[in-house]
């Protein structure tokens, strides 16, 4: 794994908001999600236009069959995500709010409460984008590892966290196993 572990001091430093205590909500697959990410993909288009090299649905809701958070993820890929005039402004008038902010990687929040949308900006080819749509593709076509997930995943929902990157750090050993096994190798 190539990030460094998270801690307070470190997550404070990506957070334009601070840290927001959170009990995570797992639900049944939704055949909605695909659709709420077309909808998303097309204004995203309209807004970024050429400045958006690839616009892809990620996470857990592009996983027919997975059990996930109702929360739309898509990453789109930006030439120099850390050029925020680029491309900032434009978002947050279509109404994106930034979250988070690190080098090479800004994370936006949309959405009403019923159709979230989080949103993350890398280069086209950053590992993160490559390393986002390989697990996508293996939890696509091995029922086995995508129920296994799922089944980590409601574990640690249980928990209460004090921001949801905690969580999301905590499925990190179940998603790098399955990440070994779609034949990963980290760069």
């Amino acid at each position: 794994m190539t990030r460094k572990p998270l801690d307070d001091e470190r997550l404070a430093a990506m957070l334009v908001h601070g840290p927001q205590p959170t009990r995570v909500q797992i639900v049944d697959y939704d055949p909605e999600w695909p659709r709420r990410f077309e909808r998303r993909a097309a204004q995203l288009r309209k807004v970024l236009g050429e400045r958006a090299r690839l616009i892809e649905h990620i996470g857990s809701t592009s996983v027919p069959g997975l059990a996930a958070k109702p929360v739309v993820d898509i990453v789109v890929g930006i030439d120099d995500p850390d050029d925020e005039p680029a491309y900032l402004p434009d978002l947050e008038a279509a109404g994106y709010e930034l979250r988070v902010t690190e080098p090479g990687h800004r994370a936006l929040r949309a959405g009403d409460p019923d159709e979230p949308v989080n949103l993350h900006c890398y280069a086209p080819d950053d590992v993160e984008t490559r390393r986002y749509l390989v697990l996508r593709e293996h939890l696509r076509t091995h029922p086995d590892d995508r129920d296994r997930y799922a089944a980590t995943k409601r574990e640690l929902a249980r928990r209460e966290w004090d921001d949801m990157n905690y969580y999301a750090e905590a499925k990190g050993p179940v998603i790098w196993d399955i990440l070994g096994r779609a034949g990963w190798v980290e760069p």
